[in-house]
């Protein structure tokens, strides 16, 4: 076992192990490749719906800021503007959140298709033994993680800065505008870092979602070791595989040589092959084969034929057809027809002239 730990994974998963972690939650999926699309969402929606967010929101902020001067301060009337406005708020949001919901889940579909699991929901020691925590923590994958998000952050913050920093000499004038005017300029520099943010996004997505895709197939990747016990397991072993084959012909065989007493005749070709026919006239419609073999076996059927009193018949073309062609319990076929009576015919009279003496 300390030797199989040890060995390198150089195969490819199989099915089997594809399917294991599929139920356990284990795909390949990319966080960024969501966040993405619902930040393009998003952006989108805002865009598209700006005209009906703008109105709305002067609406509900000229309305407050006109009746907060003849409003009654006290904690009832502040905590009744504060659910009014959070009412406001989140109908005015609704179109948004609603969006970005249905892509979150797109995005995770098309990654990923239909999944649904609640092996990462069992709760385990491992994850919360500080040990275990401890090892994640400091693991490549955290590390790969934490580099991932410092990029981010790195470039948002410099999208973000270098936006701004162009619009700076329009803020002072900025002072003499109107509510609605100041609004729309911070929506359209809002606009622009929220864009330029998503096209960089976008190629981070792209370059995680080829490197999760890679993580992922090496995670699965199996040792030789694996894969022969995987096989074991799903076809079994080869060599007890082998062994039940070979008590099962014996089992067979043996049944086999029970039929051979109630033959009528046995063909043989003549030291090679021997097949033993049975016929009952008005039972059954042509002779069938009850047992046949060649080599030993066909000396065994020889043998029980002479202790039986079973004739044995050396006809070498009929009994090479029907050891090729018929398989024991069926019936031979219409060719062999003429050829067989002619063998049963001389049996029968071989039969009357023992009954005679």
């Amino acid at each position: 076992m300390a030797q199989e730990s040890f060995q390198e994974r150089t195969e490819q998963a199989t099915p089997k192990r594809r399917r294991e972690a599929r139920e356990k939650g284990q795909v390949a999926k990319s966080k960024e490749l969501a966040s993405v699309a619902v930040l393009l969402s998003s952006l989108f929606t805002l865009y598209w719906g700006s005209s009906f967010f703008m109105t709305r929101l002067c609406s509900d902020v000229s309305y407050y800021l006109s009746h907060l001067a003849s409003l009654n301060i006290s904690i009832n009337s502040l905590q009744s503007v504060a659910l009014l406005g959070m009412k406001q708020f989140f109908i005015l949001m609704a179109p948004l959140f609603a969006v970005i919901t249905f892509i979150a889940l797109l995005s995770n579909y098309l990654q990923v298709g239909t999944l649904f699991t609640w092996e990462p929901l069992i709760p385990r020691l491992s994850k919360i033994n500080p040990m275990e925590g401890f090892k994640r923590l400091f693991s490549l994958q955290s590390l790969v993680e934490f580099i991932k998000s410092l990029f981010k952050l790195a470039i948002v913050t410099w999208i973000a800065w270098s936006t701004v920093r162009d619009q700076l000499e329009l803020l002072p004038p900025l002072l003499d505008q109107t509510p609605y005017q100041i609004i729309a300029y911070l929506g359209t520099v809002s606009f622009k870092i929220f864009w330029k943010s998503c096209l960089a996004m976008i190629l981070l997505s792209v370059l995680d979602y080829m490197y999760q895709r890679w993580e992922f197939e090496r995670n699965l990747k199996m040792t030789k070791q694996e894969v022969k016990e995987e096989f074991k397991q799903t076809e079994g072993d080869p060599q007890v595989k082998s062994r039940i084959r070979s008590i099962q012909r014996e089992l067979a065989r043996k049944r086999m040589m029970q039929e051979v007493p109630e033959a009528d005749v046995v063909i043989t070709n003549p030291t090679h092959l021997a097949v033993a026919l049975k016929y009952e006239a008005g039972k059954m419609e042509a002779p069938s084969v009850v047992a046949k073999g060649a080599g030993i076996i066909a000396e065994k059927i020889k043998e029980i034929a002479r202790d039986n009193g079973i004739p044995i018949v050396e006809n070498k073309p009929v009994a090479q057809s029907i050891f090729k062609l018929v398989e024991i319990g069926q019936t031979i076929p219409e060719n062999l027809f003429q050829a067989v009576a002619e063998i049963f015919a001389y049996v029968y009279r071989l039969k009357g002239r023992k009954a005679g003496k």
